[in-house]
């Protein structure tokens, strides 16, 4: 609508006022739509929420408006520096004006205490939508290079300004996740001065440490101790699947991309596997901006400098050890580059419009680069489940990247055909050729098929876990807690008001009885012995029917206090007790997971060096001996030839609780480092299922926010950082013989892990309360992580129990059946085969399929009778042996009858002797010898050789 000739009268401002009517876009056959919702009531975590779940404050158009040719998008009026109190009001002001498609998050502090914010923009920017790519902007990690910290506040302003009303702008709004950070060295930028050309006040941050050389590095050791904005910025991209990403500096202009640094320390390029990609979105940026793509951009100040088209490799123009954007492409599947905005650091106020029209094409043109290359979603081929963490990889190209919680992943790729694979655990790679355009993302989706080539057992093993209500409710709910933001958003929902303070052994035991008055139906206290100065060791059992055997259900151990110099661990249990015990009934997910689940909590095993230990020691060995002068964790020895003398009470007790119970899981906290540790503690060089302990210390630390990047230096005792995901063999930590780590799985058959909670061993307890915010969505990821693995019964074709069944897991994991025939092992994700023995019965084998996100698969194995005689078949042994005995039997007929032909014949000759015999005595007396011969010869002469002329003679 237009309105020719209006007046304005001097000194007094004329009304003028519009009514707009959507304009109907016939082609795409929609308007704008104005969407409302009620936030949702849902009590279960979902790992996707969906926009009808964000109330939606103003309204929202779906679709660009349509909009004359000669459409000019609004800009930034204002331009100046932003202190840091200017800036966190600018951000805030933002957030309230757009608050449908703006969020305002800190993702740390500095060193100086100040916020280190993010602005998130895009049309739902509360949550990752399944399909929408992550992109950030990170300004001023230099503090006097404040270039970039202005540009991304304007750019917050132009995006906001501009939705709904410019189609470029909501297009990238409504379909990217934009996070932008305009400072990372908030107090650095405090103490720079405007005007500085080239100089360094302010460049690092408070502790003077230079943050874009503080990031680990994959070519040389960075021995600096890690910064909190450093610690700040690497959790927070581990925790977001950042597809593409520009650090913006001052000093040049040139956009500069990986690598930055080469093995051998030299400046000369050092070509990523990406290097192609990495030029394409550098020159999208460059391109956009005449002076940068020019390639002498400094020419007063260094003469000497040319970059070709604006862009340059970093290790080419100068290595850069411990880089931010070389720790991007490295850790994460985040490509970074760094882009030098102007000659002068802190320019002055004035000359700040002109930075603007020079790069607001370029900011703009660089977003649009994460829409190109490949995207899609791996899934289940079964249920079309989205598949986490599985691997995207590129023929030719040696950097995979990883799908994101819900399945979905960009991969950034040049124009060409590649062949592309996933890859998941479990499951079968496959491989699609795909040819890549150039201004946009080719949609590559993948459909995985599980490996399981019994389909059979693999059907009965899905019936029975959704055979009843209950198993399903369980099996999704671990999915939703194990998928997308479904553990955060528990925590949030299950927050307490709490006090921290440090308890001693005798108000430790008075808050245990008080959990058990307070909830007697979900809670028992169990007590396992006594120390040497007869203070109560004590268990608290939650369960929906605790001290009540159900063998069917997983056992979890935490424990604490095996340091008594190390308390925190035990304050964090006791807080960990009562928020499970708080919100018991009101929460579902938590009551959920306590009915399926017997949880024992060992606050404290070392009360007598708790009683000596003092607050605020963080390297003191005050307390970390029981008052036998011993060190706990070196008195675990199962084979009564290793130890020297009786085991020590402490440990006698937590000996006969690891061994009474079936316990499927453990977790021990302790101090002094910050890192999770696996078995063994003693020196062992192979571990059979080294990889599922490590998977389980991995789940831990990547629920920690300062674990998982891998960040765990410690000053305080010269623990060096970068230790990949956080976690290690304990043995690299500290290898000692007798840990109760080691005893609980050579005589306990249960894994444990260590998670040792911070550097200091016994901080102020004004810190208590930022430890626990740092470890409770990792402790009850364990409570998640209980119920993954394999579990089963084993029974006969009757139903009947089998206990003492052995299994074996890849012929190399075994188990035993306990009461009921229960079995249930944590493993890590893979297929395995089950091979069940039971003596007098028929081996039986199954295969099944452990995810990262699923409950445990149920396995019933019904045995039949052993029908196995000396290894063969009974049926086939019973055969052969008729057989035989028919052989046997028709021999013994031929024999008897052979043998009693003959004894006829025999007997007939004796008769006959006889006869002739009388005959011959009394021819004797009638006739002379002569007449005997004669007679004798004519008597035989037809048997002269017979059998019975044979026996006679042999008779005479």
């Amino acid at each position: 609508m237009a309105v020719n000739s209006v007046q304005v009268i001097d000194g007094k401002p004329t009304e003028l006022n519009f009514t707009l009517q959507p304009f109907v876009n016939e082609a795409a056959g929609r308007t704008p739509q104005t969407t409302t919702s009620s936030p949702s009531t849902s009590h279960l975590i979902s790992p996707m929420i969906k926009a009808s779940n964000i109330t939606q404050i103003q309204a929202v158009p779906t679709t660009p408006p349509f909009l004359p040719p000669g459409h000019q998008p609004t800009h930034p009026k204002e331009f100046r520096h932003h202190n840091y109190a200017d800036m966190e009001l600018f951000l805030r002001k933002y957030n309230s004006e757009f608050s449908s498609i703006t969020h305002l998050y800190s993702i740390g502090r500095s060193v100086q205490d100040r916020e280190l914010y993010v602005m998130v923009i895009s049309d739902n920017p509360n949550v990752h939508e399944h399909g929408e790519p992550e992109f950030k902007y990170v300004g001023n990690m230099h503090g006097n290079e404040v270039v970039g910290r202005e540009l991304l506040l304007n750019l917050i302003e132009y995006l906001c300004r501009n939705y709904g009303t410019d189609p470029e702008v909501t297009q990238l709004v409504n379909n990217t996740r934009i996070h932008i950070m305009p400072s990372m060295n908030p107090d650095g930028y405090e103490v720079a001065v405007e005007g500085d050309v080239k100089g360094y006040k302010g460049r690092n941050n408070s502790n003077d440490y230079d943050l874009n050389r503080n990031f680990p590095d994959q070519f040389v050791t960075i021995t600096e101790p890690r910064q909190p904005e450093t610690i700040a910025v690497m959790s927070w991209l581990k925790s977001n699947p950042f597809v593409l990403s520009a650090n913006l500096h001052g000093g040049s202009l040139v956009v500069n991309y990986p690598f930055d640094d080469d093995k051998d320390e030299l400046s000369r390029y050092s070509r990523s596997p990406d290097d192609a990609v990495f030029k394409q979105v550098a020159k999208a940026y460059s391109q956009e901006n005449p002076l940068m793509y020019k390639g002498h951009p400094c020419v007063d100040l260094y003469p000497e400098e040319y970059f070709k088209d604006g862009i340059i490799n970093g290790a080419q123009w100068y290595t850069v050890p411990g880089g931010m954007q070389d720790w991007n492409y490295v850790n994460t599947n985040c490509f970074e580059v760094t882009i030098e905005l102007g000659c002068v650091k802190y320019p002055l106020a004035k000359e700040l419009p002109a930075y603007w029209e020079q790069n607001w094409r370029a900011l703009l043109q660089f977003m649009h680069k994460v829409h190109t290359g490949i995207k899609g979603t791996v899934s289940d081929d079964r249920d079309r489940v989205g598949i986490p963490n599985a691997t995207i990889s590129v023929e030719g190209i040696d950097h995979n990247i990883t799908t994101a919680h819900a399945g979905d992943y960009w991969r950034l790729l040049v124009p060409g055909t590649y062949a592309v694979t996933a890859s998941a655990d479990g499951y079968i790679p496959v491989t699609i050729y795909a040819t890549v355009a150039k201004d946009q993302a080719e949609v590559v989706d993948f459909r995985l098929t599980r490996l399981h080539p019994d389909n059979n057992a693999h059907a009965s093993t899905v019936a029975q876990l959704t055979q009843s209500p209950s198993d399903r409710e369980l099996y999704s709910l671990i999915k939703e807690l194990s998928l997308d933001q479904g553990l955060e958003q528990l925590v949030k929902s299950t927050a307490t008001g709490n006090s921290f303070r440090y308890r001693r052994p005798k108000d430790l035991e008075a808050f245990l009885r008080g959990l058990t008055l307070n909830f007697p139906q979900i809670t028992s206290l169990h007590r396992l012995g006594q120390s040497v100065e007869f203070r109560n060791i004590l268990a608290l059992e939650i369960s929906n029917n605790p001290a009540e055997p159900e063998p069917s259900e997983p056992k979890i151990r935490f424990v604490a206090g095996i340091h008594g110099n190390a308390p925190v661990g035990t304050e964090l249990l006791l807080e960990f007790a009562a928020s499970l015990c708080i919100n018991y009934g009101k929460n579902p997910a938590i009551t959920k997971l306590i009915n399926e689940t017997r949880i024992f909590i060992v606050p404290s095993i070392n009360p007598d060096g708790r009683e000596q230990a003092a607050e605020k020691k963080c390297s003191s060995n005050q307390g970390l001996t029981n008052s036998n002068g011993k060190d706990l964790d070196k008195t675990f020895f199962g084979n009564s030839s290793q130890r020297l003398s009786e085991p020590e009470p402490e440990t006698k007790a937590m000996i006969n609780f690891i061994q009474s119970n079936d316990f499927s899981l453990s977790v021990a906290l302790d101090g002094g480092a910050l890192v999770v540790t696996y078995p063994y503690d003693k020196p062992v060089h192979i571990v059979n299922n080294e990889a599922t302990l490590k998977y389980l210390a991995k789940v831990y630390a990547k629920n920690h926010p300062k674990m998982h990047p891998g960040d765990t230096a410690c000053s305080n005792n010269g623990q060096m950082g970068n230790v990949p995901d956080g976690v290690m063999k304990a043995a690299k930590l500290q290898s000692h013989m007798g840990s109760m780590k080691d005893f609980s799985m050579d005589f306990g058959h249960c894994p444990e892990i260590t998670v040792y909670t911070g550097c200091c061993l016994f901080p102020a307890a004004n810190q208590l309360g930022t430890l626990w915010d740092e470890n409770k969505k990792a402790l009850l990821s364990m409570l998640v992580e209980v119920h993954k693995g394999v579990r089963g019964v084993v029974r006969d074709r009757s139903g009947k129990p089998i206990v003492g069944a052995t299994i074996f897991l890849n012929a190399t994991v075994k188990i035993s059946t306990s009461e009921g025939g229960y079995f249930h092992i944590l493993v890590h994700p893979g297929t395995y085969g089950i091979d069940a023995i039971a003596e007098g019965y028929q081996s039986q084998h199954k295969e099944v399929v452990v995810t990262s996100y699923e409950a445990a698969a149920s396995v019933i194995i019904e045995f039949d009778l052993d029908n196995s005689i000396f290894g063969l078949q009974r049926e086939f042994v019973v055969a052969c042996a008729a057989a035989a005995m028919t052989a046997l039997v028709l021999t013994a007929c031929i024999i008897w009858c052979v043998c009693s032909a003959k004894s006829d014949r025999q007997k007939d000759g004796f008769h006959r002797l006889r006869q002739h015999r009388d005959d011959y005595d009394d021819e004797i007396h009638l006739n002379s010898m002569g007449s005997k011969k004669s007679l004798l010869a004519h008597e035989f002469q037809d048997e002269s050789e017979s059998d019975e002329e044979t026996l006679y003679a042999n008779k005479i």
